[in-house]
């Protein structure tokens, strides 16, 4: 009996040594709770953050921030347009959102329009359309592609271009920081809140997000509604950018 209990002990022991390690220094899964990133993410997608892409930092780890250490190791910057995973100072909660501003940067948004660096950012609109969000309300929308200075394309959603958020003053995003929206633009807690969100310092950026493993809620087509991204079965999977 000691011995196979010997033998439960070991087994689970290594498999928990592995899950630690792989959740620091490979891959963490998170879910998606808001609606704040469509139609790139939607409502419980399950996805993996690549905790190696950036390098490590004391906020690497899969429980509590290490009580010591700063900065990354090796020191990896984020890209302009990446969709990250990273924790607000404030909350110490875990969002996902699109790295729109670098250190050094000018972001404003006027009259609904992103401008970076002074200069209004590229969108071309591709279609209107309705969906029913999680809540059970209709939403109507624009979704346009958006093209940022580094050439990287993606797209965002806007339900109007005079919300709370499309008017905002000029952020200079400090040294050492990322500035952070969703994709979709009128629904999103974002670096645009200074005082919810904010600047995100590089460290406090947990991986990067490339690929939707699946969708925990489905979605159905109704007639004049559709699904923004698509149903469960077409993000089986999903390569996102």
């Amino acid at each position: 009996m000691r011995a196979l209990i010997r033998e439960w002990a070991g087994l689970i022991g290594f498999v928990a040594i592995f899950y630690l390690v792989t959740n620091t220094l490979i891959f963490a899964g998170f879910h998606v709770p808001s609606e704040s990133m469509l139609p790139t993410l939607k409502v419980g997608d399950q996805f993996y953050a690549a905790k190696y892409a950036y390098g490590y930092s004391r906020f690497s780890t899969s429980f509590v921030p290490l009580p010591f250490g700063e900065g990354r190791f090796p020191d990896l910057m984020p890209e302009r347009g990446d969709i990250v995973v990273f924790r607000v100072p404030r909350t110490e909660e875990d969002y996902v959102k699109r790295v729109i501003g670098m250190p050094g940067d000018r972001i404003q948004v006027s009259g609904g329009r992103l401008y970076i660096n002074d200069q209004i950012v590229p969108r071309e609109k591709l279609r209107d359309y309705s969906y029913r969000d999680h809540g059970g309300s209709v939403v109507s929308v624009t979704e346009y592609e958006e093209t940022l200075p580094n050439g990287r394309k993606h797209l965002i959603i806007e339900q109007r271009d005079d919300g709370s958020a499309d008017d905002t003053p000029v952020y200079v995003v400090p040294e050492g920081h990322l500035f952070m929206m969703g994709d979709n633009r009128d629904n999103s807690q974002d670096s645009r809140y200074l005082t919810q969100v904010g600047y995100i310092p590089v460290e406090r950026v947990l991986g990067r997000v490339s690929m939707v493993a699946f969708a925990r809620q489905g979605c159905e087509a109704t007639e004049g509604l559709i699904c923004p991204g698509g149903g469960w079965m077409d993000r089986l999977f999903r390569w996102v950018d």
